[in-house]
């Protein structure tokens, strides 16, 4: 049986509320969060975009969402997870902050945004897998103690995977800190000897004792170290650095056997939506770069996130006439697409439904 991948097709530029009317409209025929019951604690995992510019999903649209969700009688909240670089996402007081400033707060969406990764992202679970680099993947705590998962990703093209869309809004997005260090680091941690002001915060965060002090200066065991990742959001002064050299593939894969395990924890309790509007050049976290590629071309919505980002590629490219790779970032793009396929998780062979 082919799983279902519904299609609102958009055009160019149309109003986000009108496209939003239209969601909700097939949700609502479709019986699409009929799998969400009463008292289902259900999380709602979005990007809250990095800056004023257009490229991420507009609050409007969590706001329906939010509702759909009370109607079936469930309890929805906003989610994300900190970001491994520094900025204003860095940590979750800055991050809800910034997600207040984007308009995403409670008086706008009527749900409440919960970092599911804690104050300072490691707050994390322990998800077992059958992935084929790792057997278990660190993924944001507050995920495992939720009864539904919705996830709403805006598809863009990526520096490093290629495109950005659900699976990388999944494997990336719901990652603990160290989740997300065993998908783009290589290597582990060393000190900028210029930035660093021996305040020693990094020495007595480090859960492994792998930092020390010298002169002033901190210094990291890479024998004790297990590339947690502590010592880079703890530091005020960006003087810890790693070597993000993952490879195109590599990281894409790690990104999959991410996914694969946080869609683990709601086996038929979940919905995935990518909307197709505003579709850039970059991912969202570069909003100061924004590059439209191509018209707007909708919304699409599945129970299965592999078919849903098979179906949205293909889009794009048949709109564009043209392979992402010429459009956005010359790079290998299919990698996580193949290696779900090969995991056996999700599926390429899908029913695109026009609504």
């Amino acid at each position: 049986m082919r799983n279902k991948v519904y299609f609102i097709e958009a055009a160019d530029k149309e109003a986000d509320e009108l496209l939003c009317n239209r969601l909700k409209q097939l949700i609502e025929q479709e019986n699409l969060l009929g799998n969400i019951v009463e008292m289902d604690i259900t999380a709602v995992k979005t990007h809250f975009g990095e800056s004023g510019k257009l490229g991420y999903v507009r609050p409007v649209f969590l706001k329906m969402l939010g509702e759909a969700i009370k109607g079936q009688g469930g309890v929805p909240f906003l989610t994300e997870t900190s970001t491994l670089y520094k900025g204003n996402r860095s940590d979750a007081i800055r991050h809800i902050g910034h997600a207040h400033s984007q308009g995403f707060d409670y008086g706008t969406t009527g749900m409440p945004i919960i970092m599911a990764d804690g104050l300072f992202g490691d707050e994390e679970t322990v998800v077992s897998i059958k992935g084929k680099l790792f057997s278990s993947v660190h993924l944001a705590a507050l995920f495992a103690k939720c009864n539904a998962l919705v996830t709403v990703s805006h598809f863009t093209g990526h520096l490093a995977a290629g495109f950005g869309a659900s699976l990388k809004n999944l494997g990336m997005g719901c990652a603990s800190r160290k989740g997300k260090m065993a998908q783009h680091s290589t290597a582990k941690p060393s000190i900028n000897l210029e930035k660093c002001t021996g305040c020693a915060t990094c020495e007595q965060w480090c859960p492994q004792e792998a930092i020390s002090m010298e002169s002033d200066i901190a210094v990291i065991d890479s024998t004790l170290c297990i590339g947690c990742g502590q010592c880079l959001a703890m530091c005020r002064f960006d003087a810890v650095k790693y070597n993000w050299g993952a490879t195109y593939e590599e990281l894409q894969k790690k990104v999959v056997e991410h996914a694969m395990g946080i869609c683990s924890l709601f086996p038929g309790k979940s919905l995935f939506i990518n909307v197709l509007t505003r579709i850039s050049k970059n991912c969202d976290c570069m909003g100061d770069t924004f590059e439209q590629i191509l018209p707007d071309i909708g919304i699409l919505v599945s129970n299965d996130p592999v078919a849903l980002d098979a179906a949205s590629l293909q889009l794009v490219e048949e709109r564009a006439g043209k392979p992402l790779s010429q459009m956005a970032h010359d790079i290998p793009y299919r990698f996580q697409l193949d290696y779900a396929r090969e995991l056996g998780f999700g599926s390429f062979d899908y029913e695109l439904i026009r609504f």
